[in-house]
């Protein structure tokens, strides 16, 4: 089972920023759309951003839009998820995700295998 390391999240005010980080594990992973998820307390998981294999397309839910970007460095095995001018509704557990873009559209896909996520709090 590939492996899906998140890391980066903590306790931040609002308005202020973080860098998320998602390992991983496999050869394959310069070949495969990536995607960030959330899920917040009480809520269903969210398809928040994604990327393709190449690093470009990429794609934002409308409520982080101009807020979050994602990249992500092949060599690396790493895709990230810089978020600026963070609120209290982006308090969430952020999980990365391998993902298939079609060409015109990302598909998400029902997964077994979901890292441990990491904690993004925003809160004064």
């Amino acid at each position: 089972q590939a492996q899906l390391a998140e890391s980066g999240g903590g306790l931040v005010l609002p308005g202020g920023s973080l860098r998320l980080s998602c390992v991983a594990s496999g050869r394959t992973f310069s070949t495969i759309a990536m995607g960030w998820f959330r899920q917040a307390p009480g809520k269903e998981r969210e398809f928040v951003s994604g990327i393709t294999a190449n690093g470009d397309m990429p794609y934002y839910v409308d409520s982080v839009k101009g807020r979050f970007t994602i990249s992500r460095d092949n060599a690396m095995n790493t895709v990230y998820l810089q978020m600026n001018s963070l609120q209290p509704e982006d308090t969430a557990i952020y999980y990365c995700q391998r993902i298939l873009y079609t060409g015109t559209t990302y598909y998400i896909g029902n997964y077994d295998y979901w890292g441990q996520g990491t904690q993004v709090t925003v809160s004064s």
